[in-house]
């Protein structure tokens, strides 16, 4: 959930009205956000926090990320003001913009708008850059997805080019610099660059880097590196080109979308944008920005019920207009919302459910006892599993919990196998060698857990009743869990004995006899490059092999830092279910 930080004095300007903390801290929760003022320490380290509030945002409302969507709206919400009609307007000379092929190569796509005629205050310019910044490691994720720059109109000419270079072609002054640079050296000198640094990994590695330029060849950025310092903004910038490059071309929309419709408001024609012709790399020629207006029907019966509510037609529409998502009453209890292009986060009428009942007020909503009487009971895997702890427990078996990702060699070479036979989920990104794939057994953990404890007093008798994981094809999802039950001694002495007679204990407990039939379980002999070989056997139950038990390989214990023996057993209980 991102924060921002507001002036007070600024926002109370823009809501007309003074508010304490505790008078906004409670709109804020009305409306869904949660306002915090800064500690005394910190105001003792920074006085100028004393005028500060910092207020975290929902994730998916982008359009609440600088004061000047969050006063509107709450101005809307409050019904002290109409939400505002976004409209393009067609200038006599229409701004261009041309991709280039190339560009398929590392950003394929772009978008811009000119704000025309705007005037910066130190407070609305401070905000513009923010809003850029948020939104870069928000919606744009850290500029991989979507990243915007801003230029003085005045400074560049059109068309605009968007192309992609051989990194040893591209040469300009980057943004607060005094000579140019080309991009490698660019990229070197941002290597220690705390702000820039985290962005180099994006193109470092491209054969070409995007750049965009005007019809003088004048560089306008590098995205998603650096801006050009020739067409930087200031206070005393009039007319803004506003570009946003990405590899997501909805998402650059979204971003274009936001940043227009937040700032407009500075120009002399408010809620008004310039566009910009756009012809794509395929030839297609789009003009941007859209700022669609678009519309959603929801049933007020329907709404009513999954909020928990009773209200009128004409009520409803009036709460989501408040919520600025203009409303209109139809024939058959039907409401038609229109969504401006600010309100993103509404993809679904659920969305629109939200919003009512965030203008209703949840804590208006009177709880009341479901209309239907049920009675809620375990799973019988989850309540097999509770009852099978604690007899285990009782055993002389102390329970851990591990982790349900491990490496691949925890699976693989450590237990002496190979990977490809294990059947394993694998993670895509990993982010560390100890998270690379989802278990397909519990003995690694359960072997790493006394790996830690060798210093504890032995013997060490440990077990885990957990889930592991397999693809499987015939799911949904591509994969299944299966519950398992694996215990361990580890001791002076194998101790295959007390493995044996866990295992006869459980099955005790299960009413399973000890009969070579569908009724029964056994043991029997087998080989598994895991245990010592002539001292492991296959859990045979219904005439299926569910698990093993056996003394582990020698091998085995190096490879977990082992230097006592130890016995082990590992098997399903879903087929006692």
């Amino acid at each position: 959930m991102p924060t921002i930080e507001v002036k007070k004095d600024l926002l109370f300007k823009a809501l007309g009205r003074r508010y304490s903390f505790e008078e906004f801290d409670e709109l804020g929760f009305e409306f869904g956000l949660e306002a915090e003022e800064p500690e005394e320490e910190e105001i003792l380290q920074n006085p100028d926090l004393a005028n500060v509030w910092k207020i975290d945002i929902p994730a998916n409302r982008y359009d609440l990320l600088c004061i000047e969507g969050l006063s509107r709206a709450l101005l809307v919400f409050l019904e002290k003001k109409q939400c505002p009609r976004y409209k393009t307007v067609k200038p006599q000379k229409l701004q261009q913009m041309k991709i280039l092929p190339a560009t398929q190569q590392v950003r394929p796509y772009g978008v811009a708008a000119v704000l025309r005629n705007i005037k910066f205050t130190p407070d609305s310019y401070k905000s513009f850059i923010e809003l850029q910044d948020k939104l870069h490691h928000n919606l744009c994720r850290r500029r991989t997805l979507v990243a915007i720059g801003t230029h003085d109109l005045d400074t560049i000419q059109g068309p605009f080019i968007y192309d992609a270079k051989p990194p040893a072609n591209i040469k300009f002054k980057p943004l607060s610099q005094t000579k140019e640079f080309t991009a490698p050296e660019m990229m070197e000198m941002y290597s220690l660059d705390s702000h820039l640094k985290p962005y180099l990994p994006i193109i470092r590695e491209k054969p070409v880097y995007p750049v965009i330029y005007d019809r003088n060849n004048v560089v306008l950025s590098m995205p998603p590196i650096i801006n050009g310092d020739h067409s930087k903004i200031t206070l005393d910038t009039r007319n803004v080109f506003i570009e946003s490059t990405a590899t997501d071309l909805n998402k650059a929309k979204i971003v274009l979308d936001t940043l227009v419709t937040m700032f407009s408001e500075y120009c002399d024609q408010p809620f008004t944008v310039e566009p910009v012709e756009v012809t794509h790399s395929d030839g297609s020629v789009h003009v941007y920005p859209e700022l669609p207006y678009r519309y959603e029907e929801v049933d007020v019966e329907d709404v009513n019920k999954k909020v928990g509510i009773s209200i009128s037609a004409e009520t409803m529409s009036n709460l989501l207009t408040k919520m600025c998502l203009r409303s209109e009453v139809l024939q058959g209890g039907k409401i038609k919302v229109e969504i401006p292009p600010t309100r993103h986060d509404v993809i679904h009428p659920c969305d629109v459910i939200e919003d009512v009942a965030i203008a209703y007020g949840y804590n208006k909503i009177v709880k009341k006892i479901p209309a239907t009487s049920t009675i809620a009971d375990q799973f019988p895997v989850n309540k097999l599993t509770d009852l099978l702890r604690q007899e285990v427990a009782c055993a002389g078996f102390t329970e851990v919990l591990t982790f349900a990702l491990c490496s691949r060699d925890d699976v693989a070479s450590k237990m002496r196998k190979n990977i490809k036979d294990s059947n394993a989920v694998h993670i895509a990104n990993p982010k560390t060698l100890e998270f690379q794939i989802g278990r397909t057994t519990l003995l690694p953990g359960v072997l790493k857990t006394i790996c830690n404890n060798k210093n504890m007093p032995l013997p060490l008798k440990l077990f885990e009743i957990s889930d592991v994981m397999f693809c499987d094809k015939t799911k949904d999802v591509g994969a299944r869990n299966e519950r398992r039950l694996c215990a361990v001694n580890y001791n002076k002495s194998s101790g295959f004995e007390v493995m044996k007679g866990l295992l006869d204990r459980v099955m005790q407990l299960l009413e399973v006899p000890i009969v070579q039939s569908e009724q029964g379980y056994y043991i029997k002999s087998c080989k598994d490059a895991t245990y010592f070989e002539g001292r492991c056997a296959e859990i045979i139950f219904n005439n299926s092999v569910i698990g093993k038990i056996g003394v582990l390989h020698p091998d085995v214990l190096k490879e977990f830092e082992l230097t006592n023996p130890c016995s082990c057993m590992e098997f399903s209980i879903e087929p006692f279910l």
